[in-house]
């Protein structure tokens, strides 16, 4: 699986694919360290912190505008200095590439303090 993960643009799933199994989806975190296993294997999740609302808001209108581009669309909580965001093939309830495809994108969003 390449590292360049941001690269990558995501294929529309129409179903009919198996999920990933738990050790691909490991194979693919170990280039998204800050991404965790949730839901059995099902899902992958992330925490993000901002110091005011503003600054989650415009994080989520971000990451909304690469999700509508991909056509792959996480499910994002947000709140005052926080941002919450899962992902998962919901056709296939679980895991595919196109997820960590999408992962990736969102880190290249955060900027170092």
């Amino acid at each position: 699986m390449p590292s360049s993960l941001n690269q990558q643009h995501c294929t529309p799933c129409r179903g009919g694919v198996e999920p990933l199994d738990k050790a691909a989806a490991e194979a693919y975190l170990a280039n998204l360290p800050s991404w965790r296993l949730a839901e059995h294997g099902k899902c992958i999740n992330r925490d993000f912190r901002f110091k005011t609302f503003a600054q989650a808001l415009a994080f989520v209108k971000e990451v909304g505008a690469i999700a509508e581009g991909e056509g792959h669309h996480p499910d994002i909580a947000f709140g005052w200095g926080y941002a919450s965001i899962s992902l998962q093939t919901h056709k296939i309830n679980g895991l595919h590439e196109n997820d960590f495809i999408l992962a990736a994108k969102i880190d290249a969003l955060v900027r170092p303090e």
